[in-house]
């Protein structure tokens, strides 16, 4: 299934639940803390540079926290992962205190609603390439103009750019000895 579909059903669900309004309050953005921790890494958000991601699904008090915003559209993506979506919001880097520490206050921004520039030179909070959100076209440019890149919607993403790529993370080869078979 590819990402538009996917990411497609998952808008598709908050807007359902955004019309059960008499049942269903859509929360606002978490202010990030220490006490964040990735779904994926299992380490502290807020140690790790670039923009992050924060996905808040029906039944859970607290939003689930993704490293980079790749991450967390790859859990979108993935079948199985992402179930009763409310709303998931993304650092708006055109307004980003710095790429290592982005603040924290009023930079959140709808997902559905950024434009994500990738293919950029700028890795994300795990060192993999990252999709970079901005609410503003001329800063998304601005970021292309000094570290590469293309700019596209939430649609525009490629399954491939998220999921990965054999060439993203190179195995390091270990040479294998033979073993002499008299036993020296």
């Amino acid at each position: 299934m590819s990402v538009l579909r996917l990411v497609g059903c998952a808008a598709f669900c908050v807007l359902v639940l955004a019309g059960c309004k008499d049942q269903l309050v859509m929360p606002d953005p978490v202010k990030l803390t220490r006490e964040a921790i990735g779904n994926y890494c299992n380490m502290i958000i807020a140690d790790h540079p670039g923009p992050k991601v924060q996905i808040h699904e029906k039944g859970y008090p607290n939003p689930l926290w993704f490293s980079s915003v790749r991450d967390g559209l790859a859990y979108l993506s993935l079948p199985g992962e992402a179930q009763k979506v409310l709303a998931i919001y993304v650092h708006d880097m055109g307004l980003a205190a710095s790429w290592a520490e982005p603040q924290d206050e009023g930079i959140w921004i709808d997902a559905q609603k950024a434009l994500y520039v990738i293919g950029s030179a700028k890795r994300g909070g795990m060192g993999a390439k990252e999709t970079v959100p901005f609410k503003d076209r001329t800063k998304a440019q601005q970021f292309v103009a000094r570290h590469g890149g293309q700019i596209v919607d939430l649609k525009g993403i490629p399954s491939t750019y998220l999921i990965g790529d054999d060439g993203e993370h190179p195995v390091p080869t270990v040479p294998i000895k033979e073993h002499d078979s008299h036993g020296s």
